[in-house]
């Protein structure tokens, strides 16, 4: 008895085209695994420290001093006004849950360092009204800059090609580049960078 052309039943040549339905659900958890292990491997490139294949010691971008952000609070800050001391720029977003958490640790760095010299300034690669709201909740003793999506392209020309966040970068006296870190600081390179300058 023969079946006809659209019978759903494979004919005996075509078992090589089609999967079991166990098989098929093998092969969509190998894919799936394969796909995590990819992002994973991703994430751990983009967590790891830049400045192991980055130069230290060197400049800025051009322009990056004559740079001028305006705060939350509708005042303007100058970069030129944070040169001559060590600094530690963070660019956040409150969208991204990484940045919020390492945020009391960058501000804790600030309150120990700042008599030392250290200057702290995060920039916001956001909107305004997320960042006043996220400020109002959790104040900051640092300074903040909207920085917006100009924010996304000064740190592509600071070393982090992928543009993702957080970034931080760690500035000498001098205003040349000491350290980049692309994901989440800790405590340990917070430790490390008090003692740069």
């Amino acid at each position: 008895m023969k079946k006809s052309a659209n019978s759903s039943t494979p004919t005996p040549g075509a078992s090589s085209t089609l999967l079991a339905p166990g098989r098929r659900a093998l092969m969509v958890a190998v894919g799936g695994a394969a796909a995590v292990a990819g992002l994973g491997l991703a994430w751990w490139r983009q967590a790891t420290p830049l400045s192991a294949s980055t130069p230290t010691g060197t400049p800025p971008p051009e322009g990056f001093w004559q740079a001028e952000w305006p705060t939350p609070q509708g005042a303007t800050l100058p970069m030129k006004s944070l040169l001559g001391k060590p600094l530690l720029l963070n660019f956040w977003a409150t969208w991204c849950p990484p940045c919020v958490e390492e945020l009391p640790l960058i501000n804790d760095f600030y309150l120990k360092n700042k008599a030392q010299g250290w200057q702290v300034l995060g920039l916001a690669v956001d909107k305004l009204q997320p960042v006043q709201a996220f400020l109002q909740k959790s104040p900051l003793d640092f300074p903040v800059g909207m920085a917006g999506l100009a924010g996304t392209e000064l740190t592509r020309s600071m070393g982090n090609l992928a543009g993702a966040l957080p970034f931080s970068v760690v500035l000498s006296a001098d205003g040349s580049v000491l350290h980049r870190k692309m994901g989440r600081v800790t405590p340990q390179e917070l430790a490390m960078w008090a003692g740069l300058k």
